[in-house]
């Protein structure tokens, strides 16, 4: 599906989940081959008939070349003619649109010092970026907590749903083979991520992990705290990013790992809880990690010694980005999705194909930090040996 055929879906999802009647596309869909039996049974496990219909244009997104006019015959064979000559018309008239080409400044190449060499393309720079090639280049694992237990006195997160429909698409097209769970209780959120930390990386170059929940606040004020199983169950940031460290998950040790939380704290307007951590351990029951702080082959006049005290080792390879500083506002709109993941997922779209991760987290930044009277400032805290490029092509 070219990227012409995705906007228009993109931009009538609500239409098309209003109107789709889904229940009588299941034959001609698996009959074309658009999908399988298992991509529609699980389509048709997502709830109602607007849920499904809202997955089932996600997942269309996701399929080959001929999905799109295969999808509009079947629309017309089940008599949804309407909407087959919406979608038909729709795609004409933007591919008549005329095509604005504004000019583009040529980098300047520089010689490096030995002479012949240039300096080229950074993605391809192995010692100054992530190389990252493989098709697909890695798991991207969904978390999307909705509907908590009445216990927990944690209201649903109403917007939540659009959140992981964008990110479900944009990762998809940046070659992620994506996984999406929803509302997790924290032994279930646990559960999944030691899973993915499992599977067999070896053949892909990078994993990204994004959990969408209630959040709490950290001892450590540097660190982004936890995220709310749907039974109230806090699953701390760090354990969260220790499942793929090197020892638990070796097939990813010297890859990038991106890590993405949005973990607001209430309502539409959220505010973070001062929730006293119990801590768990992220270490299974009988383990021992010690951070041996004795080093080798001491120089002479010196040693090097930790200047804290440290229970695992420094992770690397790692890179966290949540929504905002830890204990304060993160913002939710019912219609569009929270400020953080609608304003990242945008600026993805402009930028992945030229800007590298960090410059596109500060842009993320710097457009949440102006939006509205109240002040929300995403954040990330970075361990990355290199510079990240998204696969775009």
């Amino acid at each position: 599906m070219d990227d012409l055929q995705r906007r228009l879906l993109q931009r009538n999802r609500v239409r098309l989940v209003t109107e789709l009647q889904v229940s009588e596309l299941w034959d001609p869909l698996l009959q074309k081959g658009l999908f399988s039996q298992d991509m529609i049974e699980d389509i048709r496990r997502a709830g109602t008939r607007r849920d499904q219909a809202r997955q089932l244009v996600i997942d269309l997104q996701t399929r080959g070349s001929l999905a799109f006019p295969l999808f509009i015959e079947c629309l017309e064979e089940t008599g949804q003619t309407s909407i087959a000559a919406f979608l038909r018309e729709g795609y004409r008239k933007q591919k008549l649109d005329p095509i604005h080409i504004n000019p583009v400044e040529l980098p300047i190449l520089e010689l490096k010092p030995s002479g012949d060499v240039f300096e080229g393309n950074p993605r391809t720079n192995s010692d100054k970026a992530y190389l990252i090639e493989a098709d697909p280049c890695g798991f991207c694992l969904i978390i999307n907590n909705v509907n908590f237990l009445e216990h927990t006195d944690l209201s649903p997160r109403v917007g939540s749903n659009i959140d992981c429909e964008k990110l479900q698409v944009r990762f998809a097209s940046f070659h992620f083979e994506v996984l999406v769970r929803e509302n997790l209780m924290g032994k279930e959120i646990c559960k999944e991520l030691q899973s993915l930390a499992a599977m067999d990386h070896s053949q892909l170059d990078c994993c990204v992990i994004i959990i969408l929940s209630h959040g709490c606040e950290a001892r450590h004020i540097q660190l982004p705290g936890g995220v709310y199983g749907t039974d109230g169950v806090v699953v701390p940031v760090e354990r969260v990013v220790t499942y793929f460290d090197g020892q638990h998950c070796p097939t990813l040790r010297g890859k990038p790992k991106l890590f993405f939380i949005q973990a607001c704290g209430g309502a539409v307007r959220d505010k973070g809880f001062n929730v006293d951590l119990e801590s768990p351990d992220s270490r299974d029951e009988g383990e021992s990690v010690q951070c041996d702080a004795t080093p080798f082959n001491i120089p002479a006049g010196g040693h090097d010694q930790p200047d804290a005290i440290a229970s695992l080792p420094t992770p690397s390879d790692v890179l966290v980005s949540y929504s905002t500083y830890p204990g304060f506002v993160s913002w939710r709109d019912h219609k569009v999705g929270t400020w953080y993941i609608e304003t990242l997922d945008r600026i993805l779209a402009d930028n992945a194909a030229t800007d590298d991760l960090q410059n596109i987290l500060v842009m993320v930044s710097n457009e949440v930090a102006t939006k509205g009277i109240c002040k929300q400032m995403p954040g990330y805290f970075n361990f990355l040996r290199k510079r990240f490029f998204f696969k775009t092509t």
